[in-house]
């Protein structure tokens, strides 16, 4: 099931200099500022086949990026991510070098002169599964580059890859946000979760970037690859009756490489800002879980002073986010709730007068197979919520809406 929301942002300097009155909710409803949806959206989809031409791998050397992704980092930095080399899928499987390629990214302000460059880290992870029948996956070379002294709302070129190759990857370029204002907040906000990579995600994906957003929220649950060998694809319909040995479900880590090459047009040029969902836990034979989540992306956890890429916070303008984690600790004893009153501590109403968290789970819903499933975590952190006056919650996991909203800025 897919959630989509588009949130069209006008701010309070605008409405001012048309000598306008500052319109409330009580003044509506507003006709939407947006694409009109799809109308013929499927209930449920098949799973796109990984021969699908916006699945497939180019037909490019391995050292060409793919699957580049932007992410904030500060109000005046970016994090730029990417993958080159082949992931390979096998019971015997070796991790490729990360040192054997460069990661950089060049940037300026002009088309085709990139007057900064920065160089950055590279990483691979495996996903092991030691039962007969099962499949070994290790990745290719996740590469990611901080690269910082962005002027706000100025549009930059980029390219990204290795020059000494050389595989630099097509110009690219991106706007950035507004810095953080009460006057001043991003031109459109999309949210959206429980994407998958099926023929509905072609239809959401497409509707969202004809109405070009300035940022995208994904609150959760992004490829299903951990579904995609028993009811998607050509999975089998029951894991434990075909893998009777195997001590847990496999996870069709390829799914991943499809979905970074599926969202590349979008997040290649709109910073976009994950939080984990259920799917993404994908737990491994040894224990380890998350690990595709906390590898593929880039998020300002150390920069918003969590020690954890499960949870974090950042600032787009006059609106600052919290990403919270529902599948890991948020007891009131623990380390995120500790950082989240923190973090809500130091908020500025006065700077940033809009404040919005985000997480996967909805603590309230009446869907029979997800009521009360987190009911632990809302009895540990809604309080805090309420104490800081959090104005907007989103949330994935059960919802199938697609919701298009106008917003005005009125003073809180």
């Amino acid at each position: 099931m897919t959630l989509l929301i588009m949130i069209t942002l006008t701010s309070i300097s605008l409405l001012l200099a048309a000598a306008e009155t500052i319109p409330t909710t009580l003044d509506g409803p507003f006709k939407p500022l947006t694409r009109r949806f799809e109308p013929s959206l499927r209930r449920g989809s098949d799973d796109l086949p990984m021969d699908h031409p916006r699945l497939r791998k180019r037909n490019v050397s391995s050292d060409f990026p793919e699957q580049i992704a932007l992410a904030l980092s500060t109000p005046t930095s970016m994090w730029v991510s990417w993958v080159t080399g082949d992931a390979i899928v096998g019971k015997d499987v070796k991790p490729l070098d990360p040192s054997s390629i460069a990661s950089e990214v060049w940037y300026g302000k002009e088309k085709g002169n990139y007057m900064l460059k920065k160089k950055g880290n590279a990483t691979v992870y495996s996903q092991l599964y030691p039962s007969d029948g099962l499949l070994n996956y290790t990745s290719g070379i996740i590469h990611h580059v901080l690269i910082d002294g962005l002027e706000p709302e100025t549009r930059y070129y980029y390219r990204c890859g290795d020059s000494s190759v050389p595989a630099m990857s097509e110009e690219i370029s991106f706007e950035t946000l507004p810095l953080p204002s009460k006057d001043a907040y991003p031109h459109r906000i999309a949210f959206v979760g429980d994407l998958g990579l099926t023929s509905n995600t072609t239809t959401t994906i497409d509707h969202l970037m004809e109405n070009d957003p300035s940022l995208v929220i994904i609150v959760g649950d992004l490829t299903y690859a951990n579904q995609y060998r028993t009811i998607g694809g050509k999975g089998v319909p029951c894991f434990s009756c075909s893998f009777p040995d195997a001590p847990i479900r496999e996870t069709y880590q390829p799914r991943w490489d499809a979905w970074g090459r599926f969202m590349e047009p979008l997040t290649s040029k709109v910073p976009t800002m994950v939080i984990e969902g259920n799917h993404e836990i994908e737990p491994q034979a040894s224990g380890i879980t998350f690990k595709s989540y906390s590898e593929r992306f880039a998020v300002p956890a150390s920069e918003s002073g969590s020690n954890s890429n499960f949870y974090y916070s950042f600032d787009a303008g006059g609106v600052h986010f919290v990403m919270l984690g529902a599948y890991v600790d948020y007891n009131n004893t623990g380390l995120q709730y500790a950082w989240l009153k923190e973090d809500l501590s130091k908020v500025d109403r006065a700077v940033t007068p809009w404040l919005v968290a985000t997480m996967h789970p909805p603590w309230y819903n009446s869907y029979s197979s997800h009521y009360q499933e987190f009911e632990c975590m809302r009895q540990e952190m809604e309080e805090l919520l309420y104490q800081y006056r959090v104005d907007i919650v989103f949330a994935g996991h059960v919802s199938s809406q697609i919701i298009l909203v106008k917003k005005s800025f009125d003073t809180l």
